[in-house]
């Protein structure tokens, strides 16, 4: 027997779910269909980024980063630490816990705001402006009807041709966050923010780590200054990063992985790995969809095809987070779920791509929001500059963390703030603040003309607001 909603969402990750909770509390019949399953085969809704991804993984830097600081950094505090050990099973456990609440919470919230769930794999049957029935694949299929459907069934790790992911060996994100033995030699190919972050959390526990980057820059993504900056400090930590190199054979034995590259002076090379990550992008996932079968559109690259609105080729049918275009970042996917939902309500959804904070959780931290100044060089635009390291910070003495810099970048004539780049502690808490100035189009001045607490390591912002004028006042 078909059941009818006003909104059915295919996909629990952070699109997906955001979006049914935003629909149901604009009052529509929602619904919310997730496979994802846990170690008991119930429901784990959240995605990639609560199951492998975002959650595990900041779980895992975190603990890693108490290990490190136990062996290394207590002792200058007065803190004597004698028999350190490393309880990695604990570790691992204590990630899927935190796991575990977050599914719990989604959960919650969907009762709590009245949202229908299904657990299984949802798939398009047949449909057009009047209705769409939506096949939902558990553990007893069933049929359910929507007037809007808004797929949100987020992406999969890319593999290389010939090094298929057996997450024992070769792993994506979801084995390189279940090593149960902290491997002797660990490779990684991409350095880009999985690489970097997964990279970190083994070499704290005792890996020797090579980062194998195609690139011939170093976070290229990454305003320059800040780059070569992290690239400094995480060298300095023991992080090898290789770059310029071409990947050549992979062959995966039964205790190891023998990698052939070519070096960026042309030279070949192999080195053995215990283990090799492999974290060179992701692709969207339209598997079992049934996109082709009901007419939905991809672009060339495997996305689905969509408005400025998230709107898809048919009526009524929505697409969102890393799916379709645009940075694949979670709370992207969850801006335009609740842009989408508003839409559908009649209102006018917000998403604005150019103030979309972008962080890697490395130590130090690494965020910036708007341009960097190589793209406004590219763009012609006359821009001023002000830096401010956290060596001359209080709050970051005191911590015992000075690495890095904070870095504005405003428009020459209007002093409109076009960029914030940080490289330190803490800086993915400290962008949100570059955000907002930048939202409500705010200037390099109005930032600097605010109080910020003392001593906090926010003031390092404010400085560089400041230095934007020339008159940094701490430095």
């Amino acid at each position: 027997m078909s059941k009818n909603f006003d909104v059915v969402v295919i996909g629990g990750g952070p699109g997906g779910y955001i979006a049914a909770i935003r629909a149901a509390q604009l009052g529509f019949n929602t619904a919310c269909i997730d496979e994802w399953k846990n170690e008991k085969g119930g429901p784990a809704p959240g995605g990639t980024c609560t199951n492998v991804g975002c959650i595990p993984s900041k779980a895992l830097l975190q603990s890693s980063e108490h290990y490190e600081h136990a062996g290394h950094a207590f002792a200058e505090h007065g803190i004597e630490v004698k028999g350190l050990g490393l309880n990695l099973a604990q570790m691992l456990g204590r990630k899927n816990s935190v796991v575990k609440q977050n599914n719990d919470g989604i959960l919650y919230l969907f009762k709590k705001n009245k949202v229908t769930f299904f657990h299984g794999r949802g798939s398009f049957v047949k449909g057009d402006a009047n209705g769409y029935e939506i096949k939902v694949a558990g553990a007893a299929e069933e049929s359910i009807v929507a007037k809007h459907v808004v797929v949100a069934t987020g992406s999969n790790a890319r593999a290389l041709p010939g090094a298929p992911f057996d997450e024992e060996l070769i792993l994506s994100n979801t084995g390189a966050l279940a090593i149960t033995e902290v491997p002797k030699k660990l490779g990684v190919i991409g350095a880009g923010v999985i690489g970097l972050e997964m990279g970190s959390v083994w070499r704290r526990l005792g890996a020797e780590v090579t980062v194998l980057e195609a690139l011939p820059t170093f976070l290229g993504a990454v305003d320059e200054q800040i780059a070569k900056e992290a690239q400094k400090l995480l060298a300095k930590q023991g992080l090898t990063v290789n770059l310029g190199v071409k990947i050549g054979d992979i062959k995966a034995g039964k205790k190891d992985v023998s990698v052939e590259y070519t070096d960026n002076k042309g030279g070949a090379q192999k080195a053995v790995f215990d283990k090799l990550i492999i974290s060179i992008g992701r692709t969207p996932n339209t598997t079992g969809l049934n996109a082709e079968g009901i007419g939905l559109k991809l672009d060339e690259r495997g996305f689905i095809a969509v408005d400025g609105d998230c709107k898809t080729n048919l009526p009524n049918v929505w697409a969102v987070g890393d799916v379709v275009r645009g940075p694949m970042l979670a709370h992207k996917a969850e801006e335009e779920g609740v842009a989408v939902a508003e839409r559908i309500a009649g209102q006018h959804g917000h998403v604005n791509f150019n103030t979309i904070p972008w962080v890697i959780y490395t130590s130090p931290e690494i965020a910036w929001v708007g341009k960097t100044e190589q793209q406004l060089k590219a763009d012609g635009i006359a821009y001023k500059a002000g830096t401010f390291p956290f060596l001359a910070n209080g709050r970051a003495r005191a911590l015992g963390d000075t690495s890095g810099m904070v870095k504005f970048l405003a428009d020459a004539k209007t002093d409109e703030i076009l960029g914030v780049h940080i490289v330190g502690p803490m800086a993915s808490e400290l962008i949100a603040e570059a955000v907002v100035a930048m939202e409500f189009r705010a200037s390099a001045e109005d930032i600097a003309r605010i109080c910020h607490a003392h001593p906090s390591l926010s003031e390092a912002t404010k400085e560089a607001a400041l230095a934007v004028d020339k008159r940094a006042l701490n430095f």
